[in-house]
């Protein structure tokens, strides 16, 4: 009874002593490890996650803190030895009193030290560049040229058949007797023939004017070589298995061997593939293995994943900052495993419980929202369209574009100077003026429909 008494007064003086060296802002040891965002070196000054993180809980708890970093720079695993190295082995040894930074809450690590409540939820997903991570679409056929070079095409077959059927109209050997004669390239016929075209079948009939021939030439020489181009595009696309290759899942990902991946070697990512009973999983984990491609770090999972030919598997959170970071990156939709990252403390820390209630204070109030949303804000532009790389745009065939426009506007001057010299030979016999004579056969051209229609209530009264 009297032991009992003694274990119950000890307690109660080191819990007194606890909570007068907390009220009086006691100093504690703080060991993290530096990656972007949550802990970060900027001019002798740490920022970060992390940081924002543990500055909101020293207010709340009225403690100070001094932050280091980790010496090898690893979370924590465990060695050949049955060694903890990493933060973990920090926490264990009793080198620092809390370990703060994205440590993964799982039950090995739970089972060695004391963890709080997670501070962020996560779970496992994979990177890829944007144009190895393709979703496949019922219009692939359109796939070798862009939104923009679809729209550049169509504003391009629509002023060749206008200049078509506007040349028609002006030029003297197109259209003789604007009076007596039917036009021949009406609006209607000419879009038929610049269609013909496009298909390489002809259509007539064909121009009989330089003017005609200039612009039906020019769109000759634009439709070939544009359908030269779709067609290299498109046999591009289709014997290209990296462009084509449809991967949104890891089972996408274990079913393919044209593109390697890999996770950060010794992390909680790497254990749960390795203890996984998932067909697919532990596929992926003897794939990693055999092929050896396990990164050191996050920052060189990332670096190869840029390199092209890689998927870097890891935490979903870090995968949205990598992409928010970088436009070409993608993640994939699927997530699984999903956990939570947490703060570690040597087993029997007192400081795990106020940690905890604190940590659910700030997800209640809105401060882990706001934290993250301020370390998380992306750098690009989504008002810019997604386009693939290798789609063509306007801009890869601007000398093309740049010919048709030169052709279009020669065929338009030869045809008013066909119809200038008309006009001048017929003002030298009628010893009128060139210029009125043009304007009498410019709107006898144009305005025939008008004319027509106000000679035929007179040839009713005759």
């Amino acid at each position: 009874m009297n032991t009992c008494m003694q274990l119950l007064f000890v307690l109660c003086v080191a819990l007194m002593v606890w909570e007068s060296t907390a009220a009086d802002g006691k100093s504690l040891s703080i060991v993290t490890i530096q990656e972007d965002p949550y802990f970060m070196e900027n001019h002798g000054e740490f920022e970060g996650y992390c940081v924002d993180l543990t500055e909101e809980l020293s207010k709340m708890l009225g403690f100070k803190y001094k932050m280091r970093l980790v010496p090898d720079g690893r979370y924590g695993a465990l060695d050949s030895q049955g060694q903890w190295n990493g933060m973990m082995g920090e926490v264990l040894r009793g080198n620092t009193d809390l370990a703060v930074a994205p440590l993964t809450l799982t039950a090995t690590r739970e089972m060695a030290v004391d963890m709080t409540t997670p501070f962020m939820l996560t779970g496992i997903s994979f990177l890829m560049l944007k144009d190895s991570l393709v979703e496949e679409s019922s219009f692939s056929l359109l796939a070798p040229f862009s939104s923009n070079m679809w729209a550049g095409l169509l504003i391009a077959f629509l002023l060749t058949g206008l200049c078509i059927c506007a040349v028609g109209r002006i030029s003297p050997c197109e259209w003789t007797e604007p009076d007596s004669e039917q036009q021949p390239f009406t609006l209607v016929h000419s879009f038929w023939y610049i269609t013909g075209a496009l298909t390489l079948q002809g259509a007539g009939p064909h121009p009989k004017a330089l003017s005609g021939r200039v612009i039906s030439a020019i769109w000759w020489l634009f439709a070939v070589l544009l359908l030269a181009c779709y067609v290299a595009n498109l046999s591009s696309k289709m014997n290209s298995d990296h462009q084509h290759m449809s991967i949104q899942t890891f089972e996408d990902l274990a079913s393919q061997d044209a593109i390697e991946y890999g996770t950060v070697e010794g992390g909680s990512t790497m254990l749960f593939f390795k203890l996984s009973k998932n067909p697919v999983y532990e596929r992926m984990y003897q794939n990693m293995v055999r092929k050896k491609s396990f990164v050191s770090s996050t920052l060189e999972g990332l670096r190869r994943v840029k390199e092209g030919n890689f998927a870097f598997i890891g935490e979903s959170v870090t995968m949205d900052l990598a992409v928010a970071r970088n436009c070409e990156l993608v993640r994939a939709q699927e997530v699984i495993s999903m956990r939570g990252y947490a703060i570690a403390a040597p087993p029997g820390s007192p400081w795990v419980k106020n940690l905890s209630i604190a940590i659910l204070r700030m997800s209640e109030s809105g401060v882990l929202v706001n934290l993250q949303k301020k370390w998380w804000a992306s750098r690009c532009s989504h008002s810019q369209p997604a386009r693939s790389s290798d789609s063509l745009q306007p801009r890869d065939l601007r000398c093309l574009f740049l010919l048709l426009g030169v052709g279009l506007g020669a065929g338009l001057l030869l045809s008013l100077l066909e119809l200038a010299a008309k006009a001048r030979g017929r003002a030298k016999d009628s010893k009128s003026s060139c210029c009125s004579v043009l304007m009498s056969e410019l709107h006898r051209r144009f305005g025939r429909g008008e004319e027509s229609s106000e000679d035929t209530p007179a040839a009713t009264k005759a």
